[in-house]
């Protein structure tokens, strides 16, 4: 059941200085939603744009170990200083509570959360704010979704059934509440034998694409199962920050012409003159 009409018409009111809001976002965790974010992220600000990215996944914020980030956040005043590592500037939930202890969390503090990290952090100009969300469509998405204006969504699925079972799940919600889909991106698509370099299909083959096709949203790439995808979240050293994350590259290129395309629906802005 989708949100209450009235909530979801409710007024979006920008975050000053971000040009462009983006969620990240998945049916079911496991699928490198997480992974896709950072390596975008990073991708984007290769491309010469101003990027932040908030971790807003509560119950496993893993930006923190995937960006290599080991310092604490300070505030001036009121503001909360984002850290800034690999040329983006970053937020996330792991901060509050680093280590291994889970935190439990309800719908209004959910509400309080993310709307501090949203509107009391100074990201200062940015081109894009890219939003890491838990996986699923509970609270903390529509939260998001229901008072900030996002310029779109990006879903993330692997070529399985049941993970596209739950990626259709996630689209849906997203339209229903009138959030563009700026794509969707198969991650663990293929695996390549490092020695005879055939093609495994290791989750099934081509279900990203076809589901993309028959739900008339953007396919935007294919992710292969890496070895050095994997290596360099663990290390805190992202894959494109290297030149095997041309893949990612790639990626944000689409991402940045779809954005152009969903930013221009909106119409020109009308300047008043003093």
């Amino acid at each position: 059941m989708g949100p209450h009409p009235a909530q979801a018409e409710q007024p979006k009111l920008p975050i000053p200085g971000v040009k462009n809001l983006i969620a990240i976002g998945s049916g079911k965790g496991g699928v490198g939603k997480t992974t896709v974010s950072v390596n975008l992220a990073i991708a984007l600000a290769r491309l010469g744009y101003k990027v932040g990215l908030l971790d807003a996944d509560v119950y496993g914020p893993n930006v923190p170990l995937m960006m290599g980030v080991r310092e604490t956040p300070h505030a001036i005043g009121e503001r909360i200083q984002p850290i800034e590592k690999n040329g983006v500037r970053i937020m996330s939930m792991g901060f509050l509570n680093p280590g291994d202890k889970p935190l439990v969390w309800r719908g209004p503090m959910l509400h309080s959360v993310i709307q501090q990290f949203l509107r009391g952090v100074d990201w200062g100009e940015l081109d894009y704010l890219l939003i890491d969300l838990p996986p699923g469509t509970g609270d903390v998405q529509l939260t998001l979704i229901q008072t900030a204006p996002l310029t779109g969504a990006v879903v993330v699925t692997t070529p399985s059934d049941v993970s596209l079972e739950d990626a259709r799940k996630a689209i849906h919600m997203f339209l229903q509440v009138r959030v563009p889909i700026l794509g969707l991106v198969e991650n663990m698509s293929y695996l390549e034998c490092p020695h005879c370099k055939e093609r495994i299909d290791v989750f099934s083959y081509g279900g990203g694409r076809k589901t993309a096709e028959t739900m008339n949203v953007p396919f935007l790439g294919e992710l292969a199962l890496d070895p050095a995808v994997r290596v360099g979240g663990d290390t805190g050293n992202p894959v494109t920050l290297r030149e095997d994350g041309a893949a990612f590259v790639a990626i944000a290129h689409e991402v940045e012409r779809r954005a152009k395309e969903e930013s221009s629906k909106a119409g020109p802005s009308i300047k008043i003159e003093d």
